[in-house]
């Protein structure tokens, strides 16, 4: 066989394995029995896949290529993400893939996958879907990630997280439409799998309760990230509670999809509705009322997430745990 073609694919199909599995036992990382370990070794020094590595006591290899995974890259927040990113990877001499998994979990762990197989040196995870048990292997095989808009339950080897407050953010923004006589606020939040809408839902409880105002469960509805999705379920809302007179949103998309709804159904923003977005993309200042929405960086999110992932890479110190702080920018919709 010609060793060039050898890719960790083969390997963990002669051994019966997966890629994971793999990936640790070339790393010499804990979570494989050592019979195992051995066992892989073996098959991978027969088939000639890496036959270097392994005689220079399989010390990892740097490939200077760097994974960037994201829900939706036709969401502007995570494409002004990627270009902050491709920057900074591309300054360093890095080259980056960049993988969309459209909101599907399958897609994801295929994504996840196919990086390990590539034997990429690291990579950004964007508001992954998977649950923290499906994450964990995933972590652990790969050299170094940095995981954007998600925590952890426990710090991990080789893991910085970056998030931003929503959860402080949303308790801005419901105690901005307190302050201008709003009593019937409704919040339209995303995917019920994305931590950000946990930390937004949180928020938005420790917002009202502050302030002393009941928490109707009736007014919380999550929603697709995406102006249909805001569309879709501030008409529900509206047709279900028509008194509400603030709506805060998931992001700047669904409030997009709000302001809809409330053309159609001849509300009148802001004097009959208050709307405020999330995330500040550019569409935010250009809609019709133009959006008051909690402003984040975004391409400085990017920015921020692939230097700590190159620190990772290289061995240098940076912080575990990293929060931006949202602000809120008033325009004409609240």
């Amino acid at each position: 066989m010609n060793r060039n073609r050898i890719t960790i694919a083969d390997v963990a199909a002669a051994a019966g394995v997966s890629l994971m599995t793999v990936s640790r036992a070339m790393n010499d990382r804990e979570g494989i029995h050592p019979e195992t370990r051995e066992r892989i070794l073996k098959i991978a020094e027969k088939l000639g896949y890496h036959p270097s590595q392994i005689a220079r006591g399989l010390v990892t290899h740097q490939t200077a290529t760097l994974g960037l995974v994201m829900p939706d890259v036709a969401n502007p927040f995570f494409a002004q993400i990627a270009r902050g990113a491709e920057e900074i990877a591309s300054q360093n001499g890095y080259n980056l893939f960049l993988i969309n998994t459209a909101e599907d979990l399958d897609r994801e762990k295929k994504a996840l996958n196919s990086l390990l197989e590539k034997e990429i040196d690291g990579a950004v995870l964007c508001s992954s879907r998977l649950s923290q048990i499906e994450m964990l292997p995933y972590l652990e095989a790969l050299p170094a990630t940095v995981l954007v808009n998600r925590t952890l339950d426990a710090p991990c080897p080789r893991v910085v997280t970056l998030n931003v407050n929503d959860c402080q953010g949303t308790q801005q923004a419901v105690d901005y439409l307190i302050a201008q006589g709003r009593q019937h606020i409704a919040l339209i939040t995303g995917p019920e799998n994305s931590i950000s809408s946990q930390r937004r839902l949180n928020g938005y409880l420790r917002g009202l309760h502050a302030q002393r105002l009941p928490a109707r469960e009736e007014l919380v509805l999550h929603c697709s990230p995406t102006t249909s999705g805001g569309e879709e379920a501030a008409l529900h809302l509206f047709g279900q509670q028509p008194e509400i007179d603030g709506v805060i949103a998931f992001n700047d998309l669904v409030a997009v999809g709000v302001l809809r709804a409330c053309l159609q159904t001849q509300r009148s923003i802001p004097a009959q509705v208050a709307v405020i977005g999330a995330d500040d993309i550019p569409l935010a200042g250009l809609t019709n009322p133009s959006l008051t929405t909690l402003h984040v960086d975004q391409t400085a999110l990017g920015e921020q997430a692939m230097t700590a992932l190159l620190h990772l890479v290289c061995g240098e110190e940076t912080p575990k745990r990293i929060v931006v702080e949202p602000k809120l920018v008033q325009r004409q919709s609240a």
